[in-house]
């Protein structure tokens, strides 16, 4: 569900948003008030793709306003997302994790040490923690929901998390406000036509730069507990 519902939820997006952009950009604070409430809660439930609601934003409002806008609403999703999964996955995950030494040792490397307490962290893997989250959100073909999943199963610490989410996203975000507001029809035919070549070979870099980092953090750590590191 995290991986297929949010781009058919696009379909339905886009189909009503001749509707939808008008209406929000006419009805000032609360159309605002409403995007950032909907945002939030159809990214956090998995139902739309954070890139096609933050174009909605650029288009509906501009940049000035649809960029904060924008930057509030999937914050928000990012908090209602990581509080569904983490109730979905349970502890079943940390508890496979915990049964195999290797897959442990790579979790504590790229992750830090398991939460403490109510997803609380040690201060010396907050940083570590806060790195990884920020790296892994960068790239923007980096799918919102499912890394929701993903890290929330093995339980990433919430502040982390959160920050590490708003830091890593913000770029794309802005960026996807930013063609939003430069289409004259908010369709995605116009926003593919829109994108700027250097985004996607740079998303296409930032993508195998993260998955080098990861594995090179994997290695190390199989090695040290091998020992042959």
């Amino acid at each position: 569900m995290a991986l297929f519902l949010p781009p058919l939820g696009s379909i339905a997006l886009f189909a009503t948003m001749g509707q939808t952009a008008p209406w929000l950009r006419g009805h000032e604070e609360l159309g605002v008030v409403l995007y950032v409430v909907g945002f939030a809660v159809l990214a956090g439930f998995a139902l739309l793709p954070t890139y096609a609601q933050s174009a909605l934003g650029g288009f509906a409002f501009g940049v000035a306003l649809g960029a904060p806008a924008a930057l509030l609403g999937f914050g928000g999703g990012a908090i209602i997302g990581y509080e569904l999964a983490r109730r979905a996955s349970g502890d079943r995950v940390e508890a496979i994790i915990e049964e195999k030494p290797k897959w442990r040792a790579v979790r504590n490397a790229l992750m830090g040490p398991p939460a403490i307490g109510a997803g609380h962290t040690p201060p010396h893997g907050f940083f570590k923690t806060l790195g990884m989250v920020t790296l892994l959100r960068l790239p923007p073909n980096s799918p919102f929901a499912l890394m929701n999943l993903l890290m929330s199963s093995v339980k990433v610490p919430r502040v982390p998390f959160v920050l590490g989410t708003i830091i890593g996203m913000s770029p794309r975000t802005v960026l996807a406000v930013v063609i939003g507001a430069g289409v004259n029809e908010l369709t995605n035919d116009e926003l593919t036509k829109a994108v700027p070549d250097w985004v996607i070979y740079g998303g296409i870099g930032l993508t195998v730069v993260v998955m080098v980092v990861i594995g090179i953090v994997a290695n190390r750590a199989i090695e040290r507990l091998t020992g042959k590191g």
